[in-house]
């Protein structure tokens, strides 16, 4: 399985004429965030990917919207099954979003599960308490129990915005990281979270780290997830 991971900052490798083939072997495309709606139809587009993201706490215009709308119009390709519904219709937009979800993707046997946002520091869209967040968790164990019992495991990849607290993150409010996503990797067991929103000044800065069973991996700008024991078993 191979993933191409994005978030905060759009690439100039990927707006450029070789991306069809420098990309042309991921399975689909992870964004974690703070990035246009209309980059995801670009990648769509010309990549010829699926795109599943989640909201970060910038680049909300269409976050009102699409959080109110997208619960009355499934919007995943054939395949997924959320719910126990199996989603059939295309999306009218670029990209599948995945906050507040948790979907199986039959075609790539993997359970993807998203939180978006950030920690509430301005009152903004996607913004979070640690208590909202945790009731955002709640809201998903019933699918979490049910993944367990008809799959064997809860959970694949958690998509994020924000980093766990204390691994990666930083000390001002706005990127604290959410101490609720510890207790949920300790309980739920994701093999990855990942996550965006810290920026990365240095490239080749360390981004994965570990925690109890799951890789924690900041995907800022771009991040070629490669892992064979990944998809269909």
């Amino acid at each position: 399985m191979k993933i191409l991971c994005i978030s905060d900052t759009t690439d100039t490798l990927i707006y450029s004429s070789i991306a069809p083939d420098l990309y042309r072997d991921v399975d689909f495309v992870i964004s974690a965030g703070d990035l246009p709606l209309r980059y995801y139809d670009y990648i769509q587009t010309m990549l010829r990917k699926d795109v599943y993201y989640v909201y970060g706490n910038h680049n909300l215009e269409d976050f009102g919207r699409m959080m109110k709308g997208y619960a009355r119009n499934d919007q995943f390709p054939t395949g997924f099954s959320h719910g126990g519904r199996h989603i059939t219709e295309m999306p009218q937009f670029g990209g599948f979003i995945m906050d507040g979800r948790c979907v199986y993707d039959k075609t790539h046997d993997l359970i993807i599960m998203g939180l978006g946002g950030s920690m509430l520091y301005n009152n903004g869209d996607s913004q979070y308490t640690e208590k909202q967040m945790q009731r955002r968790i709640t809201k998903l164990v019933p699918r979490l129990m049910f993944n367990k019992r008809k799959y064997g495991r809860a959970l694949d990849i958690l998509i994020t915005h924000a980093p766990p607290r204390g691994m990666g993150d930083g000390e001002d409010l706005c990127h604290k990281g959410f101490e609720c996503f510890l207790s949920f990797m300790e309980r739920y067991k994701p093999k990855y979270l990942l996550h965006g929103h810290v920026h990365l000044e240095d490239m080749n800065a360390p981004r994965v780290s570990e925690f109890m069973d799951t890789k924690v991996i900041n995907i800022y700008k771009n991040y070629i997830l490669e892992d064979e024991s990944l998809g269909a078993r």
